[in-house]
């Protein structure tokens, strides 16, 4: 496909999001199967331009005068590339397979548009909704965090501790042109294309022998400072797929008991593979389902040292990666992850034994998914848990990267502009 076919198919997918409000990732895979001319660099090259609208879509609407998904994409490719005009106009050509010629307004539009005097929710492409909650914890950084948020993720992979050392991977992955990340001890960035798109890890060797899990760096640092220690009994109540579980085996050197769970059982399907690949060992406990969901927790409760939470929430923090998930986001969506949240965190209180301790994890910037998710478990609980000073944990745990967060009232908030991560919250509580 030529890359004005390609602008032809993105505004195709992207009037299907549109008119549907379904997720992108459906959208795409949706316009694959309808169309398997498209080869698998044309697919990734649709996806990314896609995306690419999705993350620009209020600031590329506002330099276009016009919200369609064409106006959409025409304005993100003057924004988000850094197309001129002309190059623009030349793959609005009209010509075979190419989106029709660019109208006199919007030639004028690309080449004079400007966000100047555009409100924040047009310049940081966010719900406006959401702009009181996220000023609350940004501050004067509102701006530059949601412009942050627009941008494209790093590739990043967490080593896996038990089969390799960082120092060893990083010598054997040179084809992959890694690079060590920031901050987390384990992590190695991989270098991404203009297009967006970065080596197919799944299939490396490397990989298929468990030497290393593709993870954000915040998520591994979450992991991290989650403390867990060899010959602890640890609980990570919501452990989905099992990223978080993997790297807290590694920490535990597979010494201790490490039990995963999740409420949906459906999330746990990939863990089983992924623990063997790897050679970290976790007891994997799946709830049943029908009426009689018999809580398969109750023989650890009170037992337990350590519980991790990596509460359900509305993925704020993750903007960079699912840009079209911000404009799914609605009031009702919050109040459902709000009542999700104080369930699993009054699971958890359950489970920890005295002197025992919970890291409560989200991916999430709202301070009501955070800090008021924390209150929300002090105030209920009668005074049986106490946080554990952020800082402090921090300093003990990975020394140095206190400059590169934002501390909160009961935890601490990693972002994309100051700590180069997706969106974290991490908060400690230790049960009295």
């Amino acid at each position: 496909m030529t890359p004005a076919a390609r602008c032809s198919a993105a505004i195709e997918v992207l009037a299907d999001i549109t008119e549907r409000r379904r997720p992108a990732s459906d959208a795409l895979k949706d316009w694959g199967l309808a169309h398997r001319f498209a080869g698998s660099g044309d697919r990734a090259a649709i996806a990314s331009l896609v995306y690419d609208a999705l993350r620009r879509r209020a600031s590329a609407a506002w330099i276009m005068g016009a919200d369609s998904p064409r106006a959409v994409l025409i304005g993100s490719l003057r924004l988000q590339q850094g197309l001129a005009a002309p190059t623009i106009a030349g793959l609005f050509s009209g010509e075979r397979f190419a989106p029709a010629p660019l109208t006199e307004t919007e030639r004028e539009r690309v080449e004079a548009g400007s966000l100047a005097g555009a409100p924040p929710e047009i310049a940081g492409d966010a719900p406006d909704w959401v702009l009181p909650s996220l000023r609350a914890i940004l501050g004067d950084d509102l701006l530059p965090e949601l412009r942050a948020l627009g941008r494209r993720a790093p590739l990043d992979i967490r080593i896996n501790s038990l089969k390799r050392s960082r120092a060893d991977a990083l010598a054997s992955l040179g084809h992959l042109s890694a690079a060590p990340t920031p901050h987390a001890p384990q992590g190695l960035r991989i270098p991404i294309g203009a297009d967006g798109r970065g080596p197919a890890l799944h299939v490396e060797p490397e990989f298929l022998e468990g030497w290393y899990e593709i993870q954000d760096e915040g998520s591994q640092i979450a992991s991290l400072l989650a403390g867990a220690e060899p010959g602890e009994t640890v609980v990570d109540l919501c452990a989905g797929g099992g990223g978080k579980t993997l790297a807290l085996a590694a920490e535990m050197g597979n010494r201790g008991r490490l039990v995963a769970t999740d409420g949906d059982p459906r999330r746990l399907a990939p863990i089983h593979e992924r623990l063997r690949r790897a050679g970290a060992e976790a007891e994997v406990r799946t709830p049943r389902t029908g009426r009689a969901r018999a809580d398969v927790l109750e023989d650890l409760d009170g037992t337990v040292d350590r519980v991790v939470v990596d509460a359900p929430c509305t993925g704020t923090g993750t903007w960079r990666r699912n840009p079209d998930a911000k404009w799914r986001l609605r009031p009702g969506s919050l109040a459902t992850r709000l009542s999700e949240q104080a369930a699993v965190l009054d699971r958890a209180s359950r489970l920890v034994r005295p002197g025992g301790r919970i890291t409560y994890i989200t991916c999430s910037i709202l301070p009501e998914e955070n800090d008021g998710a924390i209150a929300g478990l002090l105030g209920r609980s009668g005074g049986a848990f106490a946080v554990v000073p952020s800082r402090s944990v921090v300093d003990r745990l990975l020394p140095g990267l206190a400059d590169f967060l934002r501390f909160t009232e009961h935890g601490l908030q990693m972002s994309p502009a100051l700590t180069g991560t997706e969106g974290f919250y991490v908060a400690t509580l230790e049960r009295s």
